[in-house]
């Protein structure tokens, strides 16, 4: 396996407009990886990428929060990239994973952030404004169900049962590992372009994220986020979010059915949902100025 510089971040990150630092917390009892921006006394944001991504899926809208007067904080999921990556798949479960975010918000020296979430990140996103909702100042979901709405649709929507047929695979043992490995990532290359339109994932892109991928451990760190949710169903304390909300969704989802949306809005008591069409998953990259001006709209409510 090809060891990465553990200054690649670094300087992947001076290569961004915005000024960015490289930094690393000891919080929930593991060393994550993060990159700020912006001045300390700004209202925070935090950036949580999904599944198989790291930092760098919200490089297109640091910057702008940053113009507009927010400090940004966007870590490393635990397992991903630069960030700790325990053996133990309990180590994954749900409601760890929004507690590291919390952890997060707090070496920040916040009681509270706005928190934005993509995917696996909007996931985790719902789980902390769930259990900890005075951490969240306000709650952006792109493409990520609330995770009641989705075992909702899992088990009545057939639909939804057969685009999920990956999530299933991921709970073998090393082979899928193996799998997304094959050809220098060529199945993790394929889920991030096959879907988007020519350029929206350039070559320096993908690269980048080959990088993250190849790190000692990683693959079975970030597909231990899905072992952990089928092996450690996560008990929440309720399900209704009255964090004011944004839910956006990108109606080309290939994984995840557009009921999913609106299921997710019905989970909240404050929210609004925006559909964008002709978009697939990947809406930050996609749309990443649209994204951003969305985000925009909700903390700057």
């Amino acid at each position: 396996m090809t060891s990465i510089p553990a200054e690649d971040d670094t300087a992947i990150a001076a290569s961004q407009p915005a000024d960015l630092e490289s930094t690393h917390h000891r919080v929930n009892g593991v060393r994550l990886h993060a990159v700020t921006a912006g001045k300390d006394t700004d209202p925070l944001v935090v950036l949580l990428h999904g599944f198989p991504e790291f930092w760098y899926a919200w490089h297109r809208q640091i910057e702008p929060l940053v113009e507009a007067g927010y400090r940004v904080l966007v870590p490393d999921g635990r397992g991903y990239n630069r960030s700790e990556k325990p053996e133990s798949i309990r180590e994954y479960r749900r409601e760890t994973l929004a507690r590291d975010v919390l952890e997060l918000i707090r070496a920040d020296g916040r009681d509270a952030a706005h928190v934005v979430g993509h995917d696996w990140g909007g996931i985790v996103g719902w789980d902390l404004a769930i259990r900890h909702p005075r951490a969240v100042e306000t709650f952006t979901a792109i493409n990520a169900p609330h995770p009641v709405a989705f075992r909702r649709q899992l088990t009545s929507n057939p639909e939804q049962l057969r685009r999920s047929w990956y999530a299933m695979v991921f709970q073998l043992p090393w082979l899928p590992e193996r799998v997304c490995r094959y050809d220098d990532f060529r199945p993790l290359e394929r889920a991030l372009r096959g879907p988007t339109a020519p350029g929206t994932f350039t070559d320096a892109d993908l690269e980048r994220y080959r990088q993250a991928w190849r790190r000692e451990g990683a693959l079975s760190g970030m597909l231990a986020w899905y072992r952990a949710s089928a092996r450690y169903p996560s008990m929440l304390p309720r399900t209704g979010v009255d964090t004011p909300t944004l839910v956006a969704w990108g109606r080309d989802d290939a994984a995840l059915v557009s009921e999913l949306a609106i299921d997710s809005y019905d989970c909240c008591t404050d929210a609004r949902l925006e559909f964008l069409p002709d978009t697939s998953h990947w809406v930050p990259h996609e749309e990443p100025d649209r994204t951003t001006a969305l985000i925009r709209e909700r903390i700057d409510g």
